[in-house]
């Protein structure tokens, strides 16, 4: 449980105001008054090429994502700060910031892409965040918060949560604008039994709800880059294209490994080395995602002794706990081709069950695909969703002919959407190991989807949600009669997205199809888990001064998409670690 004095935490927060306030007014109206797409001006930005050989800060900060941004944010308003991103600037990168373009990021796969693309040992493609804002670059856009017992269970301080949630908000989330589709899918989960309707909300509320979005009226992304609005600017200084290669240790004063700096390598492919300023206070921290930061730490010699010395890596820590308890939520989704055009829409509506599945939908001819191409956008297989063969068949050259596949239908196979559902949790864990000493490699990671039967029968209660939905009464607009449907899956057998299964032994036969079908949605996490290779601080266990704060400390997936959780976490452990100082040393 993190620790709390009300006293000295209020003073902690006055003091952030006062150097703080003039400029938040000035945020929000900037926030207002422009859109996502535009670049900031941020002169605290800058290429890693322009860094000193040799340079020293109070925190240095690995990794400028979902997390990291805010936690830089945060932290710079009194403390000097580095932060490390190994991509380039999301702005003026219309793949990212527009709506229209969603999809086209994540099926970039030159080395320059703000996405990684990698696959699982399971078979199933997915992608990394390779950019400044990190997976808030590159998701569907909805934004919904944690639910209470998540953050009791994570032994969070319930105000600072909740303030930390709105200091993001003011700046990132929106409310979507529902048309048509959308509501259908709506007034069809309630109609099914997904009560009681919650309305347009970013709490996590059983029932069906409209959630927030980090896309605005005009169609443009926020992200967390955005939140570096919040900065002190003569606190903080970033560099992008600058991917760590190692932390550095030393156990000089101190009983246990102290870590004191980082190694980064520029575009060039010269080395740099970043120091803590001298301070018991000072830290290092860890923000890389999922996969970066069990990666960092076993590249930096903290993870299970055999792993790392197949790699040649000296042992720092012995720390087998590293890499383990991997997840990612499974998700299958349903193709509802339509009698009529529907709107583009991403993730807008979702159904929130009793039995831990949860129901979303994307709709519109080229599913925010891009308005010139045929696409299916967070569906395509452009991006590796290829879902109509199982995971291990799902080579390059089926994706390829997937692709081409796509681009020859008729544009009467793109009108419709795609109703999907996520399984909460999960239940099934897989483990994470390192494939070499370079950073800038993938790792190898196994998630073992569905490998806990009760997973698998979340999937199955969700695809029988899905199908109540598709029958309702609230839907029916939006469907051909079966008739019709026979007629088109007779002529789209060979189309590379998913129809209902129709068999006489439903259940069983869903339980294949979830197997078959199974995608990502992006939300993988783990690796370093709190209580395993992390206390309930974040701190690094069996090191001083490292921190991991990120999704990769999550057990389960917070809420139905983590991203708010992830943002508002960066933010509650600046406060958080700004407390500490003060309660331990007035600042200093």
């Amino acid at each position: 449980m993190l620790s709390t004095h009300k006293h000295t935490s209020v003073m902690a927060v006055l003091a952030w105001q006062r150097f703080g306030y003039a400029l938040l007014i000035a945020v929000l109206l900037f926030h207002r008054s422009s859109s996502a797409e535009t670049d900031p001006g941020y002169t605290f930005m800058h290429q890693a090429t322009t860094a000193p050989t040799v340079s020293y800060y109070d925190y240095i900060i690995i990794g400028g994502g979902t997390a990291g941004c805010p936690l830089a944010a945060t932290l710079s308003q009194n403390f000097s700060v580095l932060l490390l991103e190994r991509g380039g600037s999301p702005y003026g990168n219309t793949n990212i910031t527009d709506l229209a373009a969603f999809g086209a990021a994540l099926s970039d796969l030159a080395p320059t892409s703000p996405s990684q693309r990698f696959v699982s040992e399971d078979g199933v493609v997915s992608a990394r965040a390779r950019v400044l804002g990190g997976g808030s670059c590159l998701n569907a856009g909805f934004y919904s918060r944690a639910g209470h017992d998540y953050v009791r269970l994570a032994g969070w301080d319930a105000r600072l949560v909740n303030e930390s949630y709105q200091w993001v908000e003011k700046v990132v989330a929106f409310q979507p604008p529902l048309k048509q589709w959308q509501s259908a899918v709506r007034d069809g989960l309630v109609e099914a039994g997904i009560r009681p309707y919650n309305g347009f909300t970013y709490d996590h509320l059983f029932g069906t709800k409209i959630g927030g979005t980090i896309f605005d009226q005009n169609g443009h992304r926020h992200t967390a880059a955005d939140l570096l609005r919040y900065a002190n600017p003569s606190g903080l200084t970033v560099l992008l294209h600058a991917p760590v290669h190692q932390i550095l240790f030393t156990r000089r004063g101190s009983a246990k490994p102290k870590a004191h700096g980082v190694i980064f390598v520029d575009a060039n492919g010269l080395s740099h080395r970043a120091y803590l300023n001298r301070g018991s206070s000072n830290e290092i921290i860890v923000s890389s995602g999922a996969l970066g930061s069990p990666q960092l730490l076993m590249l930096s010699g903290i993870g299970p002794r055999r792993h790392l010395q197949a790699h040649n890596i000296t042992v720092v820590l012995d720390q087998p706990m590293v890499g383990l308890g991997m997840s990612d939520n499974p998700m299958n989704a349903v193709f509802i081709p339509s009698p009529q055009p529907v709107e583009v829409s991403l993730i807008q509506v979702v159904g929130i069950t009793h039995n831990g599945t949860y129901i979303e939908a994307a709709s519109g001819e080229n599913f925010a695909g891009g308005a010139r191409t045929q696409d299916y956008g967070m569906f395509s297989p452009k991006i590796g969703q290829l879902s109509t063969v199982p995971p291990k068949q799902r080579t390059q050259e089926a994706i390829n002919k997937a692709v081409e596949t796509m681009q020859s239908l008729p544009q009467s196979a793109f009108v419709g959407g795609f109703i999907l559902e996520k399984i909460m949790g999960p239940i099934s864990t897989g483990h994470l190991e390192l494939t070499s000493r370079n950073p800038n490699d993938n790792p190898s990671v196994t998630f073992n989807y569905f490998k806990d039967p009760r997973d698998l029968q979340r999937c199955v209660d969700g695809m029988k949600i899905i199908e109540n939905v598709i029958e309702s009464n609230a839907f029916s607009s939006f469907r051909f009669d079966s008739l019709s449907i026979v007629t088109l899956l007779n002529m789209t057998e060979n189309s590379p997205i998913n129809l209902l299964p129709k068999h006489a032994n439903a259940s069983r036969s869903l339980e294949q199809f979830c197997k078959d079908t199974v995608m990502t949605i992006w939300h993988f996490h783990g690796g370093c888990h709190v209580t395993r290779v992390v206390d309930s601080d974040y701190k690094v266990i069996g090191i001083d001064s490292l921190r991991v704060i990120d999704g990769s400390t999550f057990r389960n997936s917070p809420g139905t998409n983590p991203q708010a959780t992830v943002m508002m976490l960066g933010r509650y452990m600046g406060v958080k670690m700004m407390q500490e100082r003060h309660d331990t040393n007035g600042s200093k």
